[in-house]
C-alpha cells in the first residue's frame, strides 16, 4: 500500500498550520515529516488511508519510535499525530480521534543551568575596548542578557527593531510571533555607542539594516554569535561550557531570583504556555536547596 494516499490530507492540514497557527517553518517541515513517517508505517500495514487507520497500528508505530528515537523526538511526533487526528475530526474526515488513547514517552526534563551572578559580570566586561569589534561585542552580550533573547531573534534584529530611547526592543520569535522586550540601561548605552560608533565602520555597499554586522558588513548568524559567546566566556575564565542559550536562562533565572513575576518572565521570553516559564521555579528551588545545605549552622554541625 503506497503512503500517497494519504497526502492530501497532510497537505490540507499543513495549510491549515499555515493559514491559522502561524507556526515556523522548522515546526511545519517537522510536522509534515512526521505525518509522511507515520504514514508510510501504517500503510505497510494494510491501512488504504486516514480514514482507516486503526488506534492500535497508531499505537505500535508509536512503540516503534522508541527503538530508534530519543523521547523529546518521540514527544514530538505524538503530538504531531494528536493535533492532526483533532483536524481530521473536525474537518469530518474521520469520526473519531484515533490518538485519544495513545500514551507517550516519560520526559525527565534537565534543569536549565545558569551562570552566576560573579560570572555573568565578568562574561560582559570581557570586550573592553573602544574598537568597532570590542563595542558590537559588548553590545550584544549585554542585549542578550539584558533581554533573554533567543540566539535566532539576536541574529535577526534590525535598527528598525530598536527603540533606544524607549529602551525596548521588538522581537519576531518562533511562529513570527511579535513581542516587545525591555532593554537593561547598559544594554541601552551599549547599543548606542556600537550604532553610532562601532557599526560605521563595518557597514558596506550591500550592507542592509540588521544591528549586528560582521566586517563583511553582512548579518551574523548564530554560528558567529556562538563564536562570540563562547570566545568571551574564556577570556572571563569561564571553564564550563557557555552556550547561547545560557545567557537566555541566565537572565530568566536571575530575574526570578529577584522577585519578578513568573508571568512577566514568560512575557519577556515568548513562552506560549506559562508551564514552560515554571521550570525556572525549580532551578530557584534548587538553588535555595543548595543555599540551605552550604550555610544553615545546623547542617555544618556534626
Amino acid at each position: 500500500m503506497k503512503a500517497s494516499a494519504f497526502d492530501s490530507d497532510i497537505d490540507a492540514y499543513l495549510a491549515y498550520l499555515d493559514l491559522e497557527r502561524g507556526l515556523s517553518r522548522n515546526t511545519r517541515e517537522n510536522y509534515q515529516r512526521d505525518l509522511e513517517q507515520c504514514a508510510a508505517f501504517v500503510a505497510d500495514r494494510g491501512a488504504r488511508d486516514w480514514r482507516t487507520v486503526p488506534a492500535e497500528e497508531a499505537a505500535a508505530w508509536v512503540r516503534s519510535l522508541s527503538r530508534r528515537t530519543s523521547p523529546p523526538s518521540q514527544a514530538r511526533k505524538l503530538t504531531a499525530l494528536r493535533m492532526f487526528a483533532r483536524f481530521l475530526v473536525r474537518e469530518r474526515i474521520r469520526e473519531d480521534d484515533f490518538t485519544a488513547l495513545l500514551a507517550g514517552p516519560r520526559i525527565v526534563r534537565r534543569l536549565p543551568d545558569a551562570l552566576t551572578g560573579a560570572e555573568v559580570g565578568r562574561l560582559l566586561a570581557s570586550p573592553s575596548g573602544g574598537d568597532p569589534e570590542s563595542l558590537r561585542d559588548r553590545a550584544l552580550l549585554e542585549l542578550f542578557y539584558s533581554s533573554g533573547l533567543r540566539v535566532s531573534e539576536l541574529a535577526a534584529l534590525t535598527l528598525q527593531q530598536v527603540d533606544l530611547e524607549g529602551g525596548l526592543a521588538r522581537v519576531f520569535g518562533k511562529g513570527s510571533k511579535e513581542r516587545v522586550v525591555p532593554m537593561g540601561a547598559r544594554a541601552r548605552d551599549a547599543l548606542g555607542a556600537w550604532i553610532t560608533s562601532g557599526r560605521p565602520h563595518y557597514v558596506r555597499p550591500r550592507t542592509r539594516s540588521e544591528l549586528f554586522l560582521s566586517r563583511l558588513g553582512s548579518s551574523l548568524s548564530r554560528v558567529s554569535l556562538w563564536t562570540i559567546v563562547r570566545k568571551h566566556a574564556r577570556r572571563a575564565g569561564i571553564t564550563r561550557p557557555v552556550k547561547p542559550h545560557l545567557l537566555r536562562h541566565s537572565f530568566a533565572t536571575h530575574l526570578l531570583s529577584g522577585g519578578a513575576d513568573l508571568r512577566a518572565i514568560q512575557e519577556m521570553l515568548g513562552h506560549a504556555s506559562i508551564s514552560t516559564t515554571q521550570i525556572y521555579t525549580a532551578v530557584e528551588g534548587k538553588r535555595l536547596l543548595d543555599q540551605h545545605a552550604r550555610f544553615h549552622p545546623r547542617n555544618r554541625e556534626k
